[in-house]
């Protein structure tokens, strides 16, 4: 069974990214690609920053909070970041999370969700492949990017249009397909 894990990647008060990440979460379970979606939430993992004395190659872990941590992206086969674009770049908040670990990113796809202003996040989404590229993850061109978002969020709920949904079905198109693919490196 092949699990997908939607991580909303902002952790600021009165967010943006909760109902985006809600209304992909909607949309990835309608999808049917996979046997299992779930939604991971930044703020509610709560990170601390930083704060293992091993170098996260090592996966010798010494926090409960990185553990658990490790223990949720290992049971992930693919993910989506919902992510938003600060001062050209995606957030700490991400990064942070990213490199926490190192092995449990290895082999897997990922889809991007991004948005913000008139750029729909593209810059953060950009800058975010160097980073998993480097941690052997698989970014897909296909994405949703978001531009003026707030104009899709009524009464707490993303309202999307054509392009939003379509970019989202080609998203998790490629990632079921790329999942399956990676699997065996995931197995070794």
């Amino acid at each position: 069974m092949a699990k997908l894990e939607i991580v909303i990647a902002s952790t600021r008060p009165g967010r943006v990214g909760l109902p985006v990440g809600k209304w992909m979460d909607e949309f990835a379970r309608r999808h049917g690609g996979f046997e299992e979606v779930e939604l991971v939430d930044l703020a509610e993992v709560n990170l601390p920053f930083m704060d293992e004395p091993n170098h996260p190659r090592l996966g010798r872990y010494v926090h409960g909070h990185t553990r658990a941590w490790s223990a949720k992206v290992t049971e992930a086969d693919a993910f989506v970041f919902v992510m938003p674009e600060y001062n050209y770049g995606f957030n700490a908040e991400l990064k942070n999370a990213l490199d926490f670990l190192h092995q449990e990113w290895a082999h897997k796809p990922v889809g991007l969700v991004s948005y913000g202003g008139v750029s729909a996040g593209t810059r953060a989404a950009q800058m975010v492949k160097q980073v998993v590229s480097a941690l052997r993850m698989t970014p897909v061109p296909e994405a949703v990017s978001i531009p003026f978002v707030q104009q899709f969020v009524v009464d707490g709920r993303v309202e999307a249009n054509e392009a939003m949904e379509a970019g989202a079905k080609a998203m998790l198109d490629e990632l079921v397909r790329l999942t399956h693919v990676l699997r065996p490196l995931r197995m070794r």
